[in-house]
């Protein structure tokens, strides 16, 4: 049944919302116009700050702090949003509409279990009992695909990865089986092999149950596998729409020419280095939480203007690396050497030129800025501590930071973090690490949250830092599109352990070790059907 044939369940007309700037508003979305019906999924796409999720919380009647609805129209299934009251929203979101945040780190209540989190709304809105609503979130987890699905709702939030509560948060908005579901970049957080599982579990969730969804994203490769229909905007205006196969094949306007044509960045490959020292050398690390061995004899070199990408799925180990080289967790076996020297275990024990010289930008922006600090604050603090500037100097050094990042100083010098954008809040961690000035900077997914002709703005950024300034880089990645862009060496990761390393133009050409082939084989294509095909292959090879 084609989707013009089906209900109509939500529509927007002359959409305008408005967002604070000092004692002004200023118009952030311009007259948007929006139709879903029942069964089908929208897609947006666009810059961070073009008006996506704006869009996306408005059709829960909804606008963050600083921001309010203008003007417009917006009709749920014949009620008028607008003119309903608070109370009569809230009956409707997470029963009738659901919302699915690209932080979940940042949207779960850390003192509370998952399986407890998920059953609240069920149980709230009278559609089934707590015993009820524990056995349905059991059986969501397991469609999700996340590890023994029957204990991990007894966790806590920070008990599982970043993946991992990506995928309990999706689970969680579909508790209810709303009519309509926001999807807020849900698969940002995940592992190309981890995508695949809860973009198929998805796309069936809405097959199954007739769900409409609006479907956020900057990757045009998820979306064309997920939506009927894309609309692409730029600074809170409609640019065009289209059906997707229209779309991908045949764009009218140049600004979506521009979004398909993304990520030609490529890092000129850096022959291997054989005889220096390196900057940071893990050597047989085995390290881990409790009793359990997280990390596994892992031994890698990185050195001096080397990117080093680090990839493997959810769970492998990654970032507990990272850990381990900053000196968060001491390892069980092993030892790091920074210039040929071993760093002590623990970071209360290393230098304070130590500390400088290896900084750290993290995968969670949101949770990693304190939401109290003005940027000055946050960027100058480092070159407080380390390089011990004042006054004018410090001055200079943060605007030149904000420059660096591409925000105008004199526009952002004096934000909050909640003044900004996902993607300008991970700008601002990239800065705060550049502060230090460092030799080795861990890059933990540092441009997963950013649409991507910023991911590609902060690639080519990063690469002309670490050519003026020597650096050494760390890249942890789950998208091997940016591994191909700016990586001179791999390592390859899973269940704590290094299964393939060596030089990208290696890596990148068969024959690859089984698990290498399978996170290869996962990079979603610009193809609305590739994702069908590749489950029926699977399916097919058992």
């Amino acid at each position: 049944m084609s989707t013009d044939s089906k209900e109509v369940l939500l529509t927007m007309k002359d959409l305008r919302i408005e967002g604070r700037a000092d004692e002004a508003w200023l118009e952030i979305v311009k007259g948007v116009d929006l139709t879903l019906h029942r069964g089908e999924v929208l897609g947006l796409i666009g810059e961070s700050g073009a008006g996506k999720s704006t869009i996306g919380l408005a059709a829960m009647g909804f606008a963050r702090d600083g921001c309010r609805i203008s003007g417009g129209e917006i009709m749920f299934d014949g009620i008028d949003m607008r003119a309903s009251s608070e109370s009569e929203l809230r009956s409707l979101r997470g029963r009738r509409i659901a919302y699915v945040a690209q932080s979940a780190a940042a949207s779960f209540n850390p003192a509370h279990k998952l399986i407890d989190q998920y059953s609240e709304a069920p149980v709230q809105h009278g559609v089934m009992a707590r015993s009820e609503a524990e056995g349905d979130a059991t059986d969501l987890y397991r469609r999700m695909q996340l590890p023994n699905p029957d204990e991990i709702g007894f966790r806590y939030p920070h008990q599982v990865s970043g993946g991992q509560l990506q995928r309990a948060m999706t689970a969680m908005a579909m508790a209810c089986r709303p009519d309509l579901i926001i999807f807020d970049e849900p698969t940002t957080a995940l592992d190309v092999t981890t995508q695949i599982e809860v973009l198929a579990a998805i796309r069936n969730i809405v097959e199954q149950f007739n769900t409409a969804a609006i479907y956020i994203t900057h990757d045009l490769a998820v979306v064309a596998q997920m939506a009927d229909k894309i609309k692409v905007l730029l600074k809170g205006e409609e640019v065009e729409e289209a059906d997707t196969p229209t779309m991908l094949s045949a764009p009218k306007e140049d600004y979506t020419k521009s979004l398909w044509a993304v990520r030609s960045h490529m890092r000129e490959e850096q022959p291997p280095v054989r005889d220096s020292t390196p900057i940071v050398a893990v050597r047989n690390v085995t390290a881990g939480y409790g009793p359990i061995d997280v990390l596994k004899d892992v031994s890698f070199d990185i050195h001096q203007r080397r990117t080093v990408a680090v990839v493997g799925e959810s769970g492998s180990g990654k970032s507990t690396t990272a850990r381990v080289i900053t000196g968060l967790l001491p390892p069980r076996r092993g030892e790091v050497l920074f210039n040929g020297e071993a760093l002590p275990a623990d970071y209360r024990k290393r230098s304070r030129e130590q500390l400088r010289h290896a900084q750290m930008i993290y995968q969670m922006a949101d949770t990693a800025l304190n939401p109290k600090l003005r940027l000055r604050e946050l960027i100058g603090r480092p070159a407080q501590m380390y390089l011990g500037l004042q006054g004018k100097q410090l001055e200079d050094r943060i605007r030149n930071l904000l420059d660096l990042i591409e925000l105008e100083p004199d526009d952002y010098i004096d934000r909050l973090p909640s003044e900004l954008s996902g993607g300008q809040k991970q700008r601002i961690g990239i800065a705060r690490a550049l502060a230090a000035e460092p030799q080795f900077i861990i890059c933990d997914e540092v441009t997963s949250a950013l649409d991507q002709l910023v991911a590609e703005g902060i690639l080519k950024l990063l690469d002309k830092l670490q050519t003026e300034f020597d650096l050494a880089y760390m890249f942890i990645t789950h998208d091997l599109a940016t591994v191909r862009a700016i990586a001179d060496e791999v390592v390859v990761m899973k269940e704590g352990m290094v299964v393939e390393q060596g030089p990208k133009s290696e890596m990148f050409q068969p024959p690859h070790d089984p698990y290498t082939e399978l996170l290869l084989s996962s990079v979603p294509e610009m193809d609305p059907n590739w994702l069908t095909e590749l489950l029926e292959k699977r399916a097919a090879a058992g």
